[in-house]
């Protein structure tokens, strides 16, 4: 097998590389890749299972004890370019010319209300920042990694990455979607104060836990 040579690539990375192109991937596949001890390989592997980048698949042998093989999981197989970038951007640039002006955006509305009306007896009867935790792990499964913490004159969300980066350089609806989530489920009008499309080193958004949504924001149907 060929060993996988990536210079300045340390070797969690040269791990991950190899776990994406061999088959079934062992420890000691994985230990040659890399160019490192079994050992050493394993508390890599270690490391990647907690946080959810690869998943461990028990291969049962006749004689002796079961050995793992090693996979991406979905978390771990967005960390490697894809072509949706591509093509999502080709898909809105035909939506844009193909119909009327505010298509795109009305595409995004709709997506967060049928979001929301799936979680929405999830967090309806929680309390405000019971429902901030909610909305944050809510974003974490959209791709978003968020945080919020309170201030003297409310409260503060800060996303630190965002899955539609690239799209949102050239369709800024995009932007619209994490937004029109986080005024559904805390219900109280939102203020973005920085953006990462314009260099910021995050997208910070402020609300008071009192402040009324107005009629204009989305409104959410329970049948």
């Amino acid at each position: 097998m060929n060993s996988i040579n990536k210079k300045n690539s340390s070797t969690r990375d040269t791990i991950l590389h190899a776990i994406k192109t061999i088959h079934e991937a062992n420890v000691n596949d994985l230990a040659e890749a890399a160019g490192v001890s079994p050992v050493t390989v394993r508390h890599h592997l270690n490391a990647l299972q907690a946080d959810s980048l690869i998943d461990a698949t028990p291969i049962r042998r006749k004689v002796g004890r079961p050995y793992y093989v090693y996979s991406l999981s979905e978390k771990g197989e967005e960390l490697f370019p894809q072509k949706y970038v591509r093509l999502s951007n080709r898909l809105l640039d035909e939506l844009k010319s193909s119909f009327p002006e505010g298509t795109v955006s009305d595409l995004f509305h709709n997506l967060v209300q049928r979001i929301v009306t799936n979680h929405i007896r999830d967090f309806e009867h929680l309390p405000f920042e019971e429902r901030l935790n909610y909305l944050i792990n809510l974003l974490g499964e959209e791709g978003f990694l968020a945080e919020w913490e309170q201030t003297q004159d409310g409260y503060t969300i800060k996303e630190y990455s965002c899955p539609y980066m690239s799209i949102g350089e050239k369709h800024h609806e995009v932007c619209t979607f994490d937004t029109a989530l986080m005024t559904s489920i805390l219900n109280t009008e939102i203020e973005q104060h920085s953006c990462m499309l314009s260099g910021a080193d995050c997208c910070e958004f402020t609300m008071k836990n009192s402040t009324p949504v107005s009629s204009n924001l989305i409104q959410i149907e329970v049948k």
